[in-house]
């Protein structure tokens, strides 16, 4: 059987980590998952028991990667033209770019609606080409300017919902492990001291929870749980227990089965990622030596190929490579 070259290895490890990606989404919309989340990063509910966040608080059933970040981004039809769309944010939707997962929760001492987005970016680089922080930024706005024709007409500003971004990193650089940050807008006084209701102005607030592979030493709130939660190390049975133990987090058929599935999926894409890493470095030290070959010996490629002993199969591979 022929093996499966590097390009075939990376579709398939794609498809995983889609696959993983998904799954982690599931999970984080998990009620019982959400309340920690709420507790541990939004002031509202600080001081709030978990129970009564997930039961009392979180309003409906999380919507997961369905409502689109650009309400004009939609499908004119089956394979239709997307309006707004381009094609740096196209994604295999057609390239409507949504929240990965999105909901409702009241304010405990209001019981006003806020508008919630829990991001995941639990597989993605730290630095996609932009500040991540900017995106959420971006997205708190998108969920501010989309309560027009909802929450408010004409100019009854009054209605606006505070909203919230949060974004979850599990490959963060090492110096933002463990770490959580918050960004939100407050009042400074330039000249006098006149005082704004917070209420007006405290509309939009991005998060950035940064887990780490060793998790925080001694922690047992947030951090702890989505490290355990989100881990590639740790077995099933050590998951569930700490989760049950730890957390009171009801294991039920579905949640135990949808966090067996990602303990399979994340070894799978942690195998294959360092199955393609192993290849690709083979193939830079083999393109390597043909170079110095070639230089040295004055050889032509072929001829460094052949020295090398290289497959007949692969040469035309790597000839592709020598004149790119």
């Amino acid at each position: 059987m022929e093996t499966e070259n590097t390009l075939a290895k990376n579709i398939t490890a794609a498809a995983d980590k889609a696959a993983y990606d998904a799954s982690c989404k599931r999970l984080l919309a998990n009620k019982n998952i959400l309340a920690w989340i709420l507790k541990g990063c939004i002031e509202e509910y600080r001081d709030c028991d978990v129970n009564d966040i997930a039961e009392c608080y979180i309003e409906g059933e999380p919507h997961i990667a369905e409502t689109a970040v650009n309400p004009d981004e939609e499908i004119a039809g089956k394979g239709g033209q997307i309006r707004g769309s381009q094609t740096e944010d196209s994604t295999i939707n057609e390239g409507t770019i949504t929240y990965d997962i999105r909901f409702y929760a009241i304010a405990p001492r209001t019981n006003e609606p806020i508008r919630l987005i829990l991001n995941v970016e639990a597989q993605n680089d730290f630095y996609p080409g932009y500040p991540i922080i900017k995106r959420g930024i971006y997205y708190c706005s998108r969920m501010v300017s989309s309560q027009y024709g909802i929450e408010f007409t004409d100019s009854h500003y009054e209605g606006i919902k505070k909203v919230y971004s949060i974004w979850i990193c599990a490959n963060p650089p090492k110096y933002r492990e463990n770490t959580i940050n918050r960004y939100f807008i407050q009042e400074e006084h330039l000249i006098g001291n006149v005082v704004e209701k917070r209420e007006h102005y405290d509309l939009l607030t991005a998060v950035m929870i940064c887990l780490g592979h060793d998790g925080a030493k001694n922690d047992t709130g947030i951090l702890k749980l989505l490290n355990v939660l989100l881990s590639s190390e740790k077995e099933l049975g050590e998951k569930k227990k700490i989760l049950r133990e730890d957390f009171s987090i009801p294991m039920t058929q579905t949640f135990e089965s949808e966090v067996q599935t990602m303990c399979n999926l994340s070894k799978g894409v942690e195998e294959k990622g360092i199955a393609i890493g192993k290849e690709i470095g083979k193939e830079t030290s083999t393109l390597q030596a043909i170079k110095n070959l070639m230089e040295t010996l004055k050889l032509t490629a072929e001829q460094a190929m052949a020295a090398l002993k290289i497959p007949d199969s692969d040469r035309e591979k790597y000839t592709r490579m020598l004149n790119s």
